[in-house]
């Protein structure tokens, strides 16, 4: 029965894969379609490394109030970098076997 479904559904996967990335390995034939790439492209290169791309001073402004408000809501201090990823440090606890003697 599974042999007889992957007979029959085999090629239909497959061509629907090839289908799906067919458009990424070709190159853009229309001058439109080249440009938005190549904008995609630039883009790209300048967010590299989690920055904003092209920040005027009214967003950074908005973007340090939102931090300090995030920080006092939930309970951070004011040199903390709430954009980490918290670091957890666990501890084994200590265990006191009794021995029992008969």
């Amino acid at each position: 029965m599974l042999s007889r479904r992957i007979t029959v559904l085999g090629p239909k996967i497959i061509k629907r894969n090839i289908g799906i990335t067919a458009p990424a390995l070709q190159k853009a034939t229309d001058p439109i379609q080249q440009l938005f790439v190549d904008k995609i492209r630039e883009y790209k290169s300048k967010s590299s490394g989690g920055k904003l791309v092209d920040p005027t001073p009214e967003i950074e402004r908005e973007r340090k109030q939102e931090l300090e408000k995030i920080v006092k809501q939930f309970g951070g201090d004011a040199g903390t970098d709430m954009t980490q990823f918290p670091q957890f440090k666990f501890t084994d606890p200590k265990v006191e076997v009794d021995v029992i003697t008969k």
